[in-house]
């Protein structure tokens, strides 16, 4: 009981502050200074719990204002605190809500024991090819019997890709948008064509019904 309050005050503050404070938050990001840093690692943490601004947008941000290599480490250090904060949530003081949202979806579910079995290399993976929204993810791992360490460390490395390239974008988008644009929409399309060939094999590998 004590875990479940403790839970409801972090995610309420975290709804609040990210919620009510949005636009400051990011006017502080983009005025930049060590004030900017700690309040965009917040921020970024804040958006991975709630999209209150796209996390695209915000890693293009903090990419432009502190450019590629602290904004990549700023936006990392975010996105782990905020998911590793998501995990041990759901492990802890949100468990049987989590599965309960979990049973409403049996089609994620079935990839807890794959989550169980294979936990570094099915993280890596879906880090890195966004399958399942990294949210449902999290929920996951943190329903499984998936450890927090190994947890921590496939996430950083799956993570690593997309905050590099998004930063870089975002680092050019002052000085030639054009390419900043066709950089971040590549890597959309990309993702979507391996998204959509993963989707058909699957449907493929189905037996007809007759």
């Amino acid at each position: 009981m004590q875990k479940r309050i403790i839970s409801i005050c972090i995610l309420l503050f975290i709804i609040a502050l990210g919620f009510l404070q949005k636009d400051e938050l990011l006017e502080v990001v983009k005025q930049g200074g060590i004030l900017a840093v700690l309040v965009s690692m917040v921020f970024v943490a804040i958006c991975v719990f709630f999209p209150v601004v796209p996390f695209p947008v915000l890693a293009g941000v903090i990419g432009a204002v502190f450019g590629m290599m602290q904004g990549v480490f700023i936006s990392l250090v975010g996105a782990m605190a905020g998911t590793m904060g998501f995990f041990f949530l759901s492990r802890y003081g949100f468990r049987d809500i989590a599965e309960s949202k979990l049973s409403h979806y049996p089609k994620i579910t079935q990839y807890e024991e794959f989550f169980n079995k294979n936990s570094f290399v099915a993280i890596l993976t879906f880090r890195l090819i966004p399958i399942i929204p990294a949210p449902i993810v999290n929920i996951i791992c943190g329903l499984s019997k998936v450890k927090a360490i190994p947890f921590f460390i496939a996430s950083v490395l799956g993570k690593i890709p997309n905050i590099l390239i998004l930063s870089y974008a975002g680092s050019l988008f002052s000085s030639n948008k054009l390419f900043s644009f066709g950089m971040y929409g590549c890597y959309v399309i990309i993702i979507f064509l391996i998204n959509f060939v993963l989707l058909f094999r699957r449907s493929a590998n189905k037996p007809s019904i007759k």
